[in-house]
């Protein structure tokens, strides 16, 4: 492996250790109280809260991006697997017992898009979505912990 790939594995290792912090961090603030569609409700007042929300749901999406499609694709690469789309790069994870299941991770995906996308208009689902992805965070930092592994036991960064 040259040394601008083993540079861009460390850099994403460094980059997700970070982002899984900052969303566990931002997790245990946000969770200190039930998140449930009345309290979701007063969003556009109470700003505190939104901004929590906003910071969990960027930070869930982020770490979720940054493993998903460029830690996995480069630790496979440096493999010498083959990549290609992203259900393939996810089963070939779960092959190798990286990843606990694929389906999980397109959930959590999902949930990532409920969050983003329809929270302004419906506090219910976005209190589902919210509450759902929260048990996704483990999902997410063992699916890292356990590429970094692969990546440190094969002396690729």
């Amino acid at each position: 492996m040259t040394n601008d790939n083993t540079l861009r594995l460390q850099f994403l290792v460094r980059v997700i250790g970070k982002e899984s912090k900052y969303l566990q961090q931002t997790a245990s603030r946000l969770f200190s109280q039930p998140l449930d569609a009345p309290l979701l409700a007063t969003l556009e007042s109470n700003i505190g809260l939104s901004e929590q929300l906003d910071a969990f749901a960027s930070r869930f999406g982020r770490l979720q991006d940054n493993i998903g499609d460029k830690l996995l694709p480069a630790t496979l690469a440096a493999l010498g697997e083959k990549t290609g789309p992203v259900l393939d790069n996810l089963n070939k994870a779960e092959k190798y017992g990286w990843l606990s299941s694929a389906e999980s991770w397109l959930v959590a995906r999902q949930l990532r898009n409920k969050m983003v996308h329809e929270y302004i208009e419906d506090p219910a689902i976005l209190a589902e979505a919210i509450n759902a992805a929260r048990q996704f965070i483990p999902l997410l930092q063992d699916f890292a912990t356990a590429l970094t592994t692969a990546l440190t036991d094969r002396n690729l960064i």
